[in-house]
């Protein structure tokens, strides 16, 4: 039974990283050919023929060169790069201050704070979708940076709360109190114990901020119009009712990517270790 369990293990981690990494390796490989040779397919059983299509070809860049110089997908990423920086600039920094009072101050009925500020992040953003348009039109902040970063904050802001409240939770108050003896005031001690030792924790909300803002789509179409398009929204425009360019969206989506995954790989070391915080608490 143990072998038989172990097996079944392997064949499950197996499937698990076929159905994963296949489409991932599909996409950066569609990217590299030229529109006529992306849906090529083999003889029927011809399994060899498969892996031939996907790993043996001339690569061609025609079609980065085609989203990078004959169209605004420059303007497109540097609209998600600066709102996505902006956003967890604003939101990590605040977070921080409302997380380390509502995890150390005594404040009256503070779970119930807690549990009101993420209740603002369990809606699915379509759900709110209409109240901020219809507000954001009449703070004249529509179709605008601000109003894409704002958006962005509204959502990213109570998660990083509460997410760092739990980190905070998981440091000894007894650290705290040694540090007042040794005569370091409350904001010392707050940038000298706490965030050293809430970094993993730190680098989680990063990553986790910076992909919520960067992955968007609905706020960004709907909140940034065409005055402020990002990414996401610049590779729909490649589909339309007479022609989808595939190689350019493929392409689209390998640039989507890159950043997170950079970022992802930079810090990986710090989010295992901020995901696994207080599991033993």
């Amino acid at each position: 039974m143990r072998i038989l369990g172990r097996v079944g293990k392997v064949i499950a981690i197996i499937f698990l990283l076929i159905w994963t990494v296949v489409p991932i390796i599909f996409m950066v490989t569609a990217s590299l050919k030229i529109a006529g040779d992306i849906f090529i397919l083999p003889p029927p059983g011809d399994w060899t023929g498969i892996l031939k299509l996907l790993f043996f070809f001339k690569p061609s860049f025609v079609q980065y060169h085609h989203i990078f110089f004959e169209g605004a997908f420059i303007t497109y990423l540097k609209h998600s790069i600066l709102a996505t920086i902006s956003s967890v600039l604003i939101s990590v920094p605040l977070g921080l201050l409302a997380a380390y009072a509502l995890s150390r101050a005594p404040i009256p009925g503070k779970q119930h704070l807690t549990f009101w500020v993420i209740s603002t992040r369990m809606a699915p953003p379509v759900a709110v979708i209409i109240p901020l348009y219809v507000l954001w039109q009449k703070l004249a902040i529509l179709n605008t940076f601000t109003g894409l970063v704002l958006a962005y904050t509204t959502f990213n802001l109570p998660f990083a709360i509460w997410l760092l409240k739990g980190f905070m939770d998981s440091v000894p108050y007894e650290l705290e109190e040694a540090a007042r003896v040794d005569g370091r005031g409350r904001f010392r001690t707050f940038t000298d114990i706490i965030i050293p030792n809430i970094a993993p924790g730190l680098a989680s909300t990063v990553i986790l901020c910076s992909l919520m803002s960067w992955n968007d789509y609905i706020f960004a179409l709907i909140l940034g119009g065409r005055g402020y398009k990002t990414l996401p929204v610049g590779i729909t425009e490649l589909e339309s009712a007479a022609v989808v360019l595939w190689g350019q969206i493929m392409a689209g989506g390998v640039i989507l990517i890159i950043p997170m995954i950079i970022l992802g790989l930079l810090v990986r070391k710090y989010m295992v270790q901020g995901l696994t915080m207080g599991a033993l608490k």
